[in-house]
């Protein structure tokens, strides 16, 4: 079978219920980094591997911005200043020079909530937004009815398995001509421990706060803002970002 040459790594950052609503980050962003496999195995996983054995001494070590925002364990090493401005810097470098793509949906949940009730599932929106987009940006690479893997990181056997037939559902009923070869579904478990999961999970809260905050000052925004998908004339708004409203 002639795989494609891409690979495609999603995650969330903040929770898809419209019942709980965190006043800090009201938001859901399902997230996609889309790498050419050639670049993640030759530079990127290497690169990643290269971070943990130095400061960590091994690469069990799964790389989580919650964690290591927060410096929980195994993150309690960056409570030290000096390791945390050392080890951030390299992290921020790790993504900088990593090529990627980014396609992204950001919900405001309360106007979802307040347009579409509590029966719509912000997940399975964000999810048909994702696939659409990053299939024509696949198809725009040549990479159309080139099976291509879309790696979900497990969140548990029913939710999985509620994930994949929503997957199955936006494959058989949408009219993209293409996606439905094109698009394939897997679920890692985190100890998998997925390079390409762990840098979507860094992706994903940086995007969620330049939305809710457009004019604080935002690091990780500034590094992955041009590697979000753009139409011909450079814009991001539904092309690699969608907001909902």
């Amino acid at each position: 079978m002639a795989y494609g040459e891409y690979i495609v790594y999603a995650d969330e950052s903040g929770d898809h219920s419209l019942v709980s609503i965190n006043e800090q980050f009201p938001v859901f962003v399902l997230v996609f980094c889309i790498f050419r496999v050639d670049d993640y195995v030759r530079r990127i996983v290497p690169s990643t591997q290269r971070l943990k054995f130095d400061f960590f001494g091994h690469d069990m070590i799964v790389l989580h911005e919650r964690e290591m925002r927060k410096a929980l364990p195994p993150f309690d090493i960056l409570q030290n200043g000096a390791v945390r401005r050392t080890f951030m810097s390299r992290v921020s470098n790790l993504v900088d020079d990593a090529p990627f793509d980014v396609v992204a949906c950001v919900i405001d949940k309360r106007a979802f909530r307040d347009e579409r009730g509590h029966a719509a599932n912000p997940y399975h929106v964000a999810l048909e937004y994702g696939m659409e987009r990053v299939f024509l940006h696949l198809q725009r690479r040549g990479q159309r009815d080139r099976p291509t893997c879309m790696v979900f990181e497990s969140r548990g056997k029913a939710e999985d398995a509620d994930l994949e037939r929503e997957f199955e559902r936006v494959r058989s009923s949408t009219r993209l001509r293409g996606l439905g070869t094109t698009l394939t579904f897997r679920c890692a478990a985190k100890s998998a421990n997925s390079t390409g999961i762990q840098i979507a999970d860094m992706v994903a809260r940086p995007i969620g706060l330049q939305v809710i905050r457009p004019g604080q000052a935002n690091a990780a925004w500034d590094r992955i803002d041009p590697k979000i998908v753009r139409s011909p004339a450079g814009e991001t708004r539904g092309w690699g970002l969608k907001v909902y409203p």
